[in-house]
């Protein structure tokens, strides 16, 4: 996959959870059981163990992000991904198998510390299955978060970048399969996957905020040089291994999205160094809290 690419570790344990409403696991998923019936399982869970009726903003962190999950704000509570359902447990260091419920200036926000991914062995539907669940507890607004390599030139290490367009190039789509009744048309418009508004309100808080187009790879593996040469000549400013599935559940549920990159090394073949997850989690984690602290600024606006 890429050269920057979007998930990583399961970070160092955060601060202790406030007390909250004892945890229990939630129902098991069974194999082929329709993804939206268990992303609802899943949100009436949510609810029911935060005693919250319905959220309003959900940010899903990408690798090494930790430190802007505690910028953004104290938890009122932190819980397991486990006790939901259907979440199978992280296995990229630098993603954490947890949720957060964080209030910002009246504002009820679902934090996800990580995220997983279809080169771990999962399907499409397990990959956004955190989006359909944080929609389905009342999200309006999704806000989603990776590592990326560099592929415009000019990309500086630590730069943080938004998402104006995305190249999906994963071969799949969280919309295959059978569509439950009452839901919309699975011939979802992705003219304006990345909100023009979001995207304008981030730049306003932030004038030096850059946008880019996202290649999106299924990894695990980083590009070849002349893998990234051609996404180069295909439009493509940034590459990574996530995002994209999630931006594109997230629209067929008539969410808005947001999408930040930030840029942990330059593309294969940009540099003389070799590529590795280790950079990519060291990187993200040195910009990580500047970032978190924009967020927490930004969220009660979106």
């Amino acid at each position: 996959m890429i050269s920057g690419m979007s998930d990583a570790v399961a970070p160092p344990p955060g601060p202790p959870s406030p007390p909250g409403p004892p945890l229990s696991p939630g129902p098991p998923s069974p194999p082929g059981a329709d993804p939206f019936a268990r992303a609802e399982a899943s949100a009436a869970t949510l609810k029911e163990l935060t005693a919250v009726p319905r959220f309003d903003i959900a940010v899903v962190l990408g690798s090494g992000w930790m430190a802007a999950a505690d910028a953004i704000g104290a938890p009122e509570l932190e819980i397991p991904l486990a006790a939901l359902g259907g979440f199978p447990r992280p296995t990229v260091e630098g993603h954490a198998p947890a949720v957060r419920y964080i209030v910002k200036d009246g504002l009820r926000v679902l934090l996800f510390l990580g995220r997983v991914h279809m080169y771990e062995g999962h399907d499409p539907h397990t990959v956004v299955h955190g989006v359909r669940t944080a929609i389905a507890a009342g999200c309006q607004t999704v806000v989603l978060t990776n590592a990326a390599g560099g592929i415009r030139a000019g990309y500086a290490v630590g730069e943080p970048v938004l998402i104006s367009d995305h190249i999906n190039l994963t071969g799949r789509s969280p919309l295959s399969g059978p569509l439950p009744a009452g839901y919309p048309s699975r011939f979802t418009d992705l003219t304006e996957v990345y909100s023009r508004r979001l995207r304008a309100l981030a730049r306003q808080q932030d004038p030096t905020l850059s946008e880019g187009v996202y290649a999106a790879l299924p990894g695990p593996h980083y590009e070849t040089p002349a893998e990234i040469a051609m996404l180069r000549t295909a439009g493509a400013d940034l590459v990574g291994m996530s995002t994209a599935l999630e931006a594109i559940a997230a629209r067929h549920l008539k969410a808005e999205v947001l999408a930040i990159s930030l840029v942990t090394n330059p593309a294969a073949g940009l540099s003389d160094e070799p590529l590795s997850h280790a950079e990519v989690l060291a990187a993200a984690r040195a910009s990580a809290a500047r970032i978190g602290e924009l967020l927490a600024v930004l969220l009660p606006r979106l």
